[in-house]
Formats: C-alpha cells, sequence, structure tokens
C-alpha cells in the first residue's frame, strides 16, 4: 500500500509541475522561452519520444506488457517529459523508482541533455574525506548523500587523485600499477565505471570545466616530464582531443573558465623551482593560447617555512563566480578578486575561521552557482568535523554562512562541484 501511495503522490506533483511551472522547486527563472527555444526543446522531446518509443516496443516482445509510453498518461508523453525537466534532481532516484518507463528515461541521460539546453541548473558539491568513498551535497535541500564505493586496486586506492565535473560525470584520475587510470562516475546510473583515457596521460594538471567539455593542461607524464600540451573531452562522446599546446610547460598549476575562456593560472616551470606567476589563457573560438605576465604573483611568506620546497604548496585555490576569479590565499586566510582590467588582485576579506589546511591541502575551495564553497574542518584526534560554509560575494566583505556540518574526516582529498 506504502508503494501506491508514493506513486500517487508523485504523479500528483508532476501533474502539478506541469500545471504551474513557474512555481517549481528549481531557480530556473519564469520568463517564458523563446519560439525558437521552445521549438528545438520540443524537437528533442519527439527525438527522445522515438527512441524510448523503440526500447519499449523491444521491450513489449520480450515479455514486458507495462504501457510506459505516456509516462504519465493523463497528460502525454511530451508533457511528462516537461514535468520531469522541472523537478530537483534530487527527486529522480525516487521518480526513478516508480516503474520501467521512468527509470529509463531517466538512466538514460537525455533529461539532463535537455535541462542543459534549457538553462535548468542545479549545482551538487562532490568532495572525499576517505579513500575511494566520495560523497555529496545538495546545497538547496541542505542533504547528504553517498556515492557507492569506488571500485579499483590498491595502487589507485593509494595514489595521488585528482578530479573533475563534467556535464553529469564525476571524473576521478589516478594510477594503477602500470598506467594513470580514470574512474568515472554517473550520475545518471549512479555507477562506477572506466573512463577513457587521455590521448597523453598525466598528473598534477590544471583543469576545468564548461557545461559539457572540460579541458586539461599541462602537467607530468608518466615519468616525470612536465607538459605543454592541452587536451578538451566531451562528456557527451566521451572522446579526448588534444589542443593547441600552451607556451609554457607547467606542473601543480590550476584552471578556470572565465567569459568562456580557459585559464591556466600558477605551478611550477621546466628548471624552476620557483613557482610560475604568469598565467595563459586558451580563445577556444580563435584556438590559441596568450600569455599574461604576473597574473598570480607569489607571496613571500606563502609556503610552509623559508626553506619549503614549492611543491610544498598545494596548486592555487581558484573558483569563478559569475565570471569574477577568486582565489583563496591559505597562509594569509585571505579571500582575492582577481581585477581582469588591471591584471591585480585586491583582498575582500577572509576565509572562514575553521577552515584551516596543509600548506593549501586538505582544504576546497569552489564556485557552487552564485555562491563561493569552502569546505573544511578543525582536526581532533580521533577524528574531526568537515564544515559546507558558504559565501555569496557582493561588495561587502564575506560573510561566511555554515550551510551544513557532520563528523568526519576533515581533510578534503578532492573536491568538484557538478551543475546539471
Amino acid at each position: 500500500m506504502r508503494a501506491v501511495d508514493d506513486n500517487a503522490f508523485c504523479v500528483i506533483e508532476l501533474a502539478r509541475c506541469w500545471k504551474d511551472c513557474e512555481g517549481v522547486l528549481l531557480k530556473k527563472s519564469s520568463e517564458p522561452l523563446d519560439v525558437i527555444g521552445t521549438e528545438e526543446i520540443m524537437l528533442s522531446l519527439h527525438d527522445l519520444s522515438l527512441s524510448e518509443a523503440e526500447q519499449l516496443d523491444n521491450e513489449h516482445r520480450s515479455g514486458d506488457q507495462s504501457d510506459a509510453s505516456s509516462l504519465i498518461p493523463q497528460i502525454g508523453r511530451d508533457n511528462s517529459i516537461n514535468c520531469l525537466l522541472r523537478c530537483s534532481r534530487s527527486d529522480y532516484g525516487l521518480i526513478a523508482s516508480l516503474d520501467q518507463s521512468f527509470r529509463s528515461i531517466i538512466r538514460s541521460g537525455e533529461l539532463y541533455r535537455l535541462r542543459r539546453q534549457m538553462g535548468i541548473t542545479e549545482h551538487w558539491v562532490y568532495f572525499s574525506c576517505s579513500l575511494l568513498e566520495w560523497e555529496a551535497f545538495d546545497p538547496i535541500r541542505l542533504r547528504w548523500m553517498h556515492l557507492p564505493r569506488m571500485t579499483s586496486n590498491d595502487c589507485f586506492m593509494w595514489s595521488d587523485k585528482e578530479s573533475l565535473a563534467v556535464g553529469t560525470e564525476l571524473l576521478v584520475f589516478g594510477k594503477e600499477i602500470m598506467s594513470h587510470v580514470i574512474y568515472k562516475y554517473s550520475i545518471s546510473t549512479n555507477s562506477w565505471s572506466l573512463g577513457s583515457e587521455m590521448n597523453e596521460p598525466r598528473c598534477l594538471f590544471a583543469s576545468a570545466s564548461l557545461r559539457e567539455i572540460a579541458i586539461v593542461a599541462g602537467g607530468c607524464d608518466p615519468q616525470g616530464n612536465l607538459l605543454s600540451t592541452a587536451e578538451v573531452y566531451n562528456s557527451d562522446t566521451g572522446m579526448w582531443v588534444t589542443l593547441p599546446n600552451m607556451i609554457k610547460a607547467r606542473k601543480m598549476c590550476s584552471g578556470a573558465f572565465i567569459d568562456e575562456k580557459f585559464y591556466v593560472i600558477g605551478g611550477i616551470g621546466v628548471g624552476n623551482p620557483n613557482l610560475l606567476t604568469c598565467g595563459e589563457v586558451y580563445d577556444l573560438e580563435t584556438k590559441t593560447w596568450r600569455e599574461i605576465p604576473d597574473m598570480f604573483p607569489a607571496l613571500n611568506n606563502e609556503g610552509g617555512g623559508i626553506d619549503a620546497p614549492a611543491t610544498s604548496n598545494a596548486p592555487p585555490l581558484l573558483a569563478v563566480v559569475k565570471n569574477e576569479l577568486y582565489a583563496a590565499y591559505h597562509a594569509e586566510k585571505e579571500v582575492r578578486k582577481y581585477v581582469k582590467e588591471r591584471n591585480l588582485w585586491v583582498t575582500v576579506g577572509g576565509l572562514p575561521e575553521r577552515a584551516v589546511s596543509m600548506n593549501g591541502w586538505g582544504l576546497a575551495f569552489r564556485a557552487c552557482g552564485d555562491q563561493l564553497i569552502v569546505i573544511g574542518g578543525p582536526r581532533a584526534l580521533g577524528g574531526g568535523i568537515i564544515e559546507v560554509n558558504s559565501w555569496i560575494p557582493d561588495e561587502g566583505p564575506p560573510q561566511w554562512s555554515i550551510l551544513a556540518r557532520k563528523h568526519s574526516g576533515s581533510f578534503v582529498y578532492n573536491c568538484a562541484v557538478m551543475g546539471c
């Protein structure tokens, strides 16, 4: 009887979403789609209906007699999909449990593609404070979620890892016994699998994502040589494509998209033990790199001590909100903003008081929609506390709010934000 109640509840909620789409769950604006955009979406819905109908025909022949072609028969298939697009993706797991047709449409990933076309985005934070274990945090509903445990060998488990979120995928880069590997988590299927290999395997690289694409640049090859090469990954196709080389080879650098251009900042260069102060920007339209001198000047007191090597510091902690670049200066516990027009950084305020790090390691500083997120916490014997701090940048100094806290390992190994 409980299953019937849940089915009825979800159908009612979806029907209400269809009747009054402006008031549902997501922050997507209530502005109506223009005529061209609406036609494009409806064509996509039509194509989706055809592909699903073919699948349902196969299921019917194999013995599945359920009438799944309409999803919600009272309103029709296209309107049903329109409702699903406007539901929070927090609810997709429950909706997928209704029947095979809902499960199929959600696992196909097509809903996320259509949401992207319509500009509907929810940002979740994914992070790991324990080897092979990942959690997700929904900053809207303030909800924690455990991802399935990664399946890998001991070599990958203990190797240094890097991560990025692109499209509907979380990519985790690491090393197994003989080679670099990429593990891919899909939110559509809630499962891990091996991802496509880069054309040139690397570690300690800069990376950033923009909708369905991500760019990686620089880093080290398996022999430890510094790289100037770059690649772009498309999560829709699962393919890596080589880009033109950067001007300077570098490792332990950071990446960011600003105004739909890819920036590489900081890092360590060839034959230079000191941090690079220059940045580079890649124009996706002209397919060219441009160097920006003194984009990220090093500080005299940065690092673990006077004689500490540059490699003791974490790569620059960067985040972009509304095309404005911010950096967390861990030694000074400051947040600074980059002024593009003047090529300089200005201090806007402090980091959260309880967000600690080891030369920048173990602290997550990310953009999550229109807010900056800092994840970290105080360490204690026998455990620690992880805190999620949030600030929406404005004209004043940071006023951090604690969105959530929980007992956990307080050292953040990896962190990525997925918007879809």
